[in-house]
């Protein structure tokens, strides 16, 4: 199923000469456009539906509007781009009414908002951002928001999911047509809230342009996509822009490091500030304490308000997370007397997040086994550390880092493993059109450098998740960080079907446990 399959079941039409009305267009090619209905929007012709009107925006390396005879094929009927695409469709002689627009990935949201009637009646948005822990936050926020009655709709990098639809996800925030159609349906299945992870990237596609964020959240920052922006400003710049009038009404930040204490000085929106350390001077603090299945935590607050609970994940940064979800649902309107009560009828947070430092071992007697998706230095320092208490044994790592993307966090990856695991396996994950080798000599290169773990060179990734869980006694943990959710690897000759989960558990079964 294709990731823009959740769309209105019932679409009501609008009409395109309205559209050019409401937004100052006119056809340019002289087309009959009165009286024409559309339907649906995409910005993809791949994932274009009958009466859509095709977005054809420029790339980096083709034109969207060199694919219009695909979309028209699929039933679009108009398109909406700049000049240069104007240009293409009309040297192709293609016939089909064109808007020209000057900036076509700007104007898709705003387009799709109005075909999808989604600026007036969408759910209300509550978002999270950071470079760690989006995923797991939007889920908790889902999670609590239903304990409390209320339907709620979700967007995050595993996947979104609508009343009783679930499609895996491509993009950490999807495109905004592809976010506005999906919305429209939540408001069609009655869903009054909707929790969506907002990546940095979402600044540079404008995938949120027609859409007002009701609460958004900031989690942490640190070094990562260095690859897509300049500089660790330009990156935390983008995750700023969240924090502004035009983006959203209100925030929650929380301020454990220097970068959080920035967006509380540079925000121009009222934002609920939350800290692990009662000195920090924020809003609200956290305490937290291990139990047999995660974590309990207690958060104080303003004029001695609490709430205390639960969350089935290890380690002092999933109480803070939870604490994210419950300031931003508090920030969305529910008093702190609900939602103690909620999660006191829920039993905690549950926490079910694929792939998010996700326990895959079941016998009590073997190993405990976990596959999590970080692959920043900050998220492999925080699962470490989480796990490290739990290993009675070794703590064993397993990892790789990805190709064509940031180069700069590798040697940190590789020096963080070995300073707190006892034994670094270092594998492929991802390579793309690296050379895979080279990936892995700079992290082994770090890890050894520490001088305290066992470093060791697996290259197949599967091999590597295999041998370590084979290889592992009772009160070891088993840590494979990278693949998470993941279902294929992306190597030089394309996608490889490989998932760290499946394979973790046909080597728990192989081992006897």
């Amino acid at each position: 199923m294709s990731e823009d399959s959740i769309r209105p079941h019932h679409p009501v039409p609008r009409v395109l000469s309205e559209l050019c009305a409401e937004f100052g267009l006119e056809a340019a090619n002289e087309a009959d456009i009165e009286g024409l209905e559309v339907t649906g929007v995409t910005s993809s012709a791949q994932r274009a539906h009958a009466g859509d009107v095709f977005v054809a925006i420029p790339g980096v390396r083709r034109h969207g509007a060199e694919f219009t005879d695909q979309a028209i094929e699929a039933g679009a009927v108009a398109v909406a781009t700049d000049a240069a695409g104007l240009a293409i469709i009309e040297r192709n002689g293609l016939d089909i009414p064109v808007i020209v627009i000057d900036d076509p990935r700007y104007a898709l949201g705003h387009i799709a908002g109005w075909v999808y009637r989604t600026d007036p009646e969408a759910p209300r948005l509550f978002g999270a951002t950071g470079t760690n822990g989006k995923t797991t936050v939007t889920y908790l926020i889902a999670e609590l928001v239903e304990h409390l009655g209320v339907s709620c709709g979700m967007s995050t990098t595993v996947e979104r999911l609508v009343g009783q639809e679930t499609i895996a996800s491509q993009l950490t925030t999807p495109e905004s047509d592809q976010l506005h159609s999906l919305l429209a349906r939540m408001r069609e299945v009655g869903d009054r809230v909707a929790a969506i992870e907002v990546s940095a990237h979402t600044s540079l596609g404008h995938r949120l342009a027609g859409m007002y964020l009701d609460v958004i959240s900031f989690l942490n920052f640190s070094h990562d996509h260095l690859d897509d922006f300049r500089d660790e400003e330009h990156y935390f710049q983008a995750k700023l822009a969240m924090f502004r009038p035009e983006a959203a009404r209100c925030g929650v930040v929380n301020i454990d490091d220097d970068w959080g204490r920035r967006v509380v000085e540079e925000t121009r929106i009222p934002v609920m500030t939350v800290a692990s350390n009662p000195d920090a001077g924020a809003d609200w603090w956290v305490e937290s304490w291990g139990t047999d299945a995660g974590v309990g935590f207690s958060m104080h607050g303003p004029e001695d308000r609490e709430v205390h609970s639960t969350i089935a994940m290890p380690g002092a940064f999933s109480a803070m997370n939870a604490a994210c979800a419950v300031l931003t649902v508090m920030q969305g309107g529910w008093e702190p007397e609900q939602i103690q009560e909620a999660l006191d009828t829920a039993g905690g947070f549950a926490a079910r997040v694929p792939g998010r430092l996700e326990l895959v071992s079941t016998d009590e007697r073997g190993p405990r086994v976990y596959v999590d998706y970080g692959h920043t230095p900050e998220a492999f320092r925080s699962a470490l550390t989480a796990l490290r208490p739990l290993a009675t044994g070794e703590l064993i790592f397993v990892f790789g880092a990805d190709g064509d993307r940031d180069t700069l966090k590798r040697p940190a990856m590789g020096q963080i493993a070995a300073s707190i695991a006892d034994r670094v396996i270092v594998c492929d994950y991802n390579p793309r059109t690296e050379d895979p080798a080279s990936i892995r000599a700079t992290l082994l290169e770090a890890a050894r450098s520490v001088g305290k773990a066992r470093v060791e060179e697996i290259a197949d990734p599967e091999t590597a998740l295999r041998t370590a869980i084979a290889q592992a006694k009772p009160g070891d943990v088993v840590i494979n960080a990278g693949p998470g959710h993941e279902d294929a690897q992306h190597r030089a000759e394309g996608k490889v079907a490989y998932s760290a989960l499946k394979t973790a558990r046909l080597a728990l079964d192989e081992a006897g446990w």
